[in-house]
């Protein structure tokens, strides 16, 4: 054999050994990796981002050339989307996590992908970055020039809003594509898929109904969850000469639903915004069930008990002033117990506050109080307000002519408070709600008294 035939041979059988190996490692990855959608008919819910036409469709197609970010929760097919970008009209692919990789490694990937449009031509390499929100404002910085140039085509995934966490000028350089939770009709399609198909379970296993609907409900959403725990239910199953997953197996997997929440993204900021809301709205099982998820997802109860103290005068004020007193008090007790007691008095005080009375006065009194202030309404205060307690102040006229309420029979009497100019002027209008009313029906009174009209 000569020389060359003698390569020739070498490197078919390198490309043989290649492919076993390649095949091995298929066959011994996860379910959830096995059927990782090979087309976009095979891609399940993402409906509005996939209709004919979209930007998403025609990038995917390879009709279009735009650098996209992916913003959605785990297990809704950002990676997988990412892969079918990178299969459009044989783009080559390279992936970095922002877990591991640096500005050296995004550079090398740039540089790389710089040489091969120069020498081959063609297409921009598709680079994929995993947690881009984890890159620092440098690291994304260094991929700025590379995406306005089409040197590469970026396709990032995030699970954090990218409006807080990627850097403006990427941001402007690419589409924002937001993917939404799968239904839980779209994860028993996934389900179904991957009991039959022979790149999951083949058929060797069965899976009750029961069973189904509970793997459904433990997804919430997140098609990789699904999957990871219907392969772990399967393996019990067959490991013990069995063939049907029944519901105390898929219990016995996993006992958990997954709780879409992250500190440090827009989750943080949506459920705590839809805890408040609910206790405004009155509706005390709705705040409780956004409590019981940031409870469950960890969130510092000290951030809770906060938000709790603010609403009760935001929202509740005098129309039930023990509201503040329990808000106040839940915050002490979370400080001197910790969790997961604390949760007891985190609840007890959203049961108080959202079934309170409500009333915005105190704000709305405060916001106006504020606003003239800001706009310059402010005016001396008057002579007779001013301090007296100091050598001088009688010459300057301080504090002459005040006159004491308590020395009245009512404890309220005639005299001017506000500065000249806003005399007369109401602040403070309260409900007739709750502890508020008496107070409503009594300030009319104490406001002709002390105006003196």
């Amino acid at each position: 054999m000569d020389e060359d035939q003698a390569l020739f041979s070498d490197g078919l059988f390198a490309a043989q050994a290649e492919h076993v190996a390649e095949q091995r490692l298929a066959a011994s990855a996860p379910l959830a990796v096995r059927m990782r959608p090979a087309t976009l008919d095979e891609v399940v819910g993402q409906d509005h981002l996939l209709a004919s036409g979209s930007p998403l469709r025609r990038l995917v197609e390879g009709g279009a050339a735009a650098s996209v970010i992916l913003y959605g929760p785990p297990g809704t097919g950002k990676t997988t989307l990412a892969r079918l970008v990178s299969q459009a009209t044989g783009r080559r692919f390279e992936a970095l996590s922002a877990l591991s990789a640096g500005v050296k490694e995004v550079r090398t990937v740039i540089d790389a992908a710089r040489r091969r449009l120069g020498r081959e031509g063609g297409n921009a390499t598709v680079l994929f970055i995993d947690e881009v929100h984890r890159f620092s404002r440098t690291q994304q910085d260094a991929l700025l020039g590379a995406v306005e140039d089409r040197i590469i085509l970026l396709v990032a995934a995030t699970t954090e809003n990218p409006f807080f966490s990627v850097v403006s000028p990427l941001l402007s350089r690419s589409l924002v594509l937001q993917l939404h939770p799968l239904s839980d009709d779209d994860v028993r399609t996934l389900i179904k898929r991957a009991l039959a198909d022979g790149r999951g379970l083949g058929g060797c296993v069965t899976l009750e109904p029961t069973a189904e609907d509970h793997l459904v409900r433990l997804a919430a959403g997140d098609a990789r969850r699904a999957l990871t725990a219907l392969e772990a239910a399967a393996e019990a199953v067959t490991s013990a000469g069995g063939s049907v997953v029944n519901l105390a197996c898929v219990e016995s997997v996993v006992d958990r639903a997954a709780v879409r929440y992250d500190r440090a993204g827009d989750q943080h900021y949506d459920v705590i915004s839809a805890f408040i809301k609910a206790i405004r709205g009155s509706d005390v099982d709705a705040a409780l069930h956004y409590l019981a998820r940031m409870v469950e997802a960890g969130e510092d109860p000290r951030f809770i008990a906060r938000r709790l103290v603010v609403h009760a005068s935001e929202d509740i004020g005098m129309a039930d002033p023990t509201a503040l007193q329990t808000a106040v008090a839940a915050a002490h007790a979370v400080q001197f117990i910790g969790m997961p007691e604390g949760r007891l008095v985190l609840a007890q005080a959203t049961v108080h506050l959202a079934t309170a009375p409500k009333s915005n006065a105190v704000i709305t009194a405060i916001d106006a109080a504020l606003a003239d202030v800001r706009a310059g309404a402010t005016g001396p205060v008057p002579a007779h307000l001013r301090d007296g307690h100091y050598a001088g102040s009688a010459r300057l006229g301080h504090a002459q002519g005040y006159r004491y309420p308590h020395e009245t029979p009512e404890g309220v009497l005639a005299q001017q408070y506000p500065p000249d100019e806003l005399v007369g002027r109401d602040y403070y209008q309260p409900s007739d709600r709750g502890a508020e009313a008496p107070i409503a029906g009594r300030l009319p009174k104490l406001r002709r008294i002390v105006r003196g009209h």
